[in-house]
């Protein structure tokens, strides 16, 4: 998949090989993309620290209790980020670790910017927490950034995060006059514990995000997935997604990470159920 919403941001430079086929029906969206069986990956780093990551999933998912996927509130703004700095930079020491939290909790909760008819939500996988809402306080209504106004008393701990958008920074701009790409969402900043991997929490973060793309009227969902990681890609293709080939010498944007890093781009059509 890829990263990065949290900060990060890609262009294109060739329009003339940018992605060709319509969106407006699954039928022409198959006559004109095609699919590989090509691996990737999704995580890795080198020695000096950069973060080589689209997003960190687990490997192989088993049964595990009270686990819970919602929206992220202001409450988890800082597991948030201390989630997301420890799976994509997990080599920074101190005080580099704390301003780099400090830096993420900084941009969530002023949302970043979100062009006008766009949407992005962050999501958690919540471990011990309550499986409803009846011991919430504050308002749907009341959003700081990223994040639902609401608190709860007994609310647990964040696993894992995902991000998912309509934002399009990193779909091929349509037309030439570059318009934003629209009715696909997409998915960025998957990451899970280290020590809750393995327990399923990507695969049901990554379940929710297609039901809040549904919900937003999106017709498909896409990601950017690093070539390295053959567990990562088989985790969504067993969701349903699958490797695109970029035509030859398309200069499609992608997340801006270490410059040997390499994506696949997959995608997945959504159904109206």
């Amino acid at each position: 998949m890829a990263s990065v919403q949290l900060g990060l941001s890609a262009t294109t430079t060739n329009h003339n090989h940018l992605l060709k086929f319509s969106l407006s029906s699954s039928k022409s969206f198959r006559n004109t993309v095609k699919f590989s069986r090509s691996t990737s990956a999704l995580c890795s780093f080198n020695k000096s620290g950069i973060c080589r990551a689209s997003q960190t999933v687990e490997l192989f998912p088993s049964v595990i209790p009270d686990i819970v996927v919602r929206e992220a509130r202001i409450e988890d703004c800082w597991e948030v980020a201390e989630t997301h700095c420890s799976s994509f930079f997990p080599d920074y020491t101190f005080p580099l670790n704390l301003a780099l939290r400090f830096d993420r909790v900084v941009g969530l909760l002023s949302g970043f910017s979100v062009p006008n008819g766009c949407k992005r939500t962050c999501l958690v996988g919540v471990v011990g927490g309550p499986a409803d809402d009846r011991f919430l306080f504050g308002s749907e209504d009341f959003r700081v950034g990223s994040f639902e106004g609401k608190f709860s008393f007994n609310r647990g701990y964040v696993a894992g995060i995902l991000t998912v958008d309509t934002v399009a920074d990193f779909l091929p701009r349509k037309g030439p006059l570059r318009q934003r790409r629209t009715g696909i969402a997409y998915i960025s900043n998957v990451a899970v514990r280290e020590s809750d991997r393995r327990k399923g929490i990507a695969k049901r973060l990554v379940v929710k995000a297609e039901a809040q793309a549904r919900s937003w009227g999106c017709r498909a969902i896409a990601l950017h997935v690093d070539k390295k990681n053959p567990a990562a890609t088989r985790l969504y293709q067993n969701q349903g997604f699958r490797c695109i080939n970029v035509p030859e010498k398309a200069n499609w944007p992608q997340p801006r990470t270490s410059p040997d890093i390499h994506f696949n781009f997959m995608m997945k059509l959504l159904t109206s159920s």
